[in-house]
């Protein structure tokens, strides 16, 4: 959970957050598998957040969704909208619009088709975003805002786009999340999202590693790895191949993007998630890549309250990434 305020008029602030672990079982393939463990946790979250904030933004899964892009007359009025969104809904969904949670958003004009507008529609299954909203309810939480990971990743790179040459105008980057059990890629070129995929590949398995090989309850070798408690053999024996392994499935999802589409080169990596922040996979990325590659921080031009240690945030920044973006929602012009 992260929570930003302002800071003077242009710039925000970071005021607490707070991370606490998910139990493996609670969440399988994007859906909640077991919701007594994910209240848990949102319980625990909060209370350490202590904060008087009771409004929130959650996301969905990428998985959770189906989106598609659409034209709409630019002189389209909302209700003429509202007939061609639901009407394109009814075709994108394999069950009733009853059972359906839709939304849209008009991206602005269309540069292939004048007297146009590009627009996003998106839709999920209705009973997806009423568990989420829910859990927060029973934890005392009221949902304003439900987005998409996918979306709040682009929502925080935009962050920090200043550390790309022309703010990243012209160039091709692939945000590469890589959360406990997956790594979702998104590749922007201007800015724009071209490409998006999720690929099985995520933290737990560094965590099954060295539970096998130091022969560990899995919850131990979790908790060993993040306080740095293990082994000197740890790094050469575990922790450098899972390194080349992540860069070399980090080569094959780019492959994927380059056989789909026309662009054949990334300009610059951006590496987000929780196995961001290991350090060192920076370096292999950019050695086995031979490309720029960043550790994602969007807080590095925002300020940072007296409740948070600014080092331990620059830490763990990587793993902030998707919430930072949900709570930037709280901004978005009314």
């Amino acid at each position: 959970m992260l929570e930003l305020g302002r800071s003077g008029k242009d710039m925000r602030r970071v005021e607490r957050y707070a991370i606490v672990p998910l139990s493996k079982e609670a969440v399988a393939d994007g859906a909640i598998a077991k919701p007594d463990l994910v209240e848990a946790a949102l319980r625990e979250c909060w209370k350490a957040l202590d904060t008087h904030t009771r409004e929130v933004a959650l996301a969905l899964p990428a998985s959770a969704v189906i989106t598609k892009k659409i034209l709409l007359p630019a002189t389209a009025s909302e209700a003429e909208i509202d007939t061609q969104v639901t009407a394109e809904a009814n075709q994108m969904a394999a069950f009733s619009l009853d059972e359906v949670s839709l939304d849209y958003q008009v991206l602005g004009p269309s540069t292939r088709n004048p007297g146009e507008n590009d627009a996003l529609v998106v839709v999920s299954r209705r009973d997806r975003v009423e568990e989420r909203v829910a859990l927060a309810e029973a934890v005392g939480l009221k949902t304003v805002i439900m987005d998409v990971d996918a979306f709040a990743t682009l929502t925080a790179y935009g962050q920090m786009a200043f550390h790309l040459p022309d703010n990243g105008k012209g160039q091709t980057v692939a945000i590469i999340d890589i959360g406990a059990n997956t790594t979702h890629v998104n590749v922007l070129h201007d800015n724009q999202p071209v490409y998006q995929r999720e690929h099985a590949l995520g933290g737990n398995m560094l965590t099954n590693e060295i539970a096998r090989r130091f022969d560990l309850p899995t919850e131990e070798a979790e908790d060993a790895k993040r306080k740095s408690l293990l082994p000197d053999s740890y790094e050469s024996e575990v922790l450098q191949p899972f390194l080349d392994t992540v860069a070399l499935e980090i080569g094959r999802a780019l492959q994927l993007f380059f056989s789909a589409t026309s662009h054949q080169a990334v300009d610059h990596i951006l590496l987000a998630g929780g196995c961001a922040a290991i350090p060192g996979l920076d370096d292999v990325v950019h050695s086995k890549m031979q490309t720029s590659t960043l550790i994602a921080n969007p807080f590095a031009k925002m300020a940072v309250s007296s409740q948070v240690k600014a080092r331990q945030l620059a830490t763990e920044a990587p793993a902030l990434f998707v919430a930072c973006g949900l709570a930037l929602r709280k901004f978005d012009p009314a």
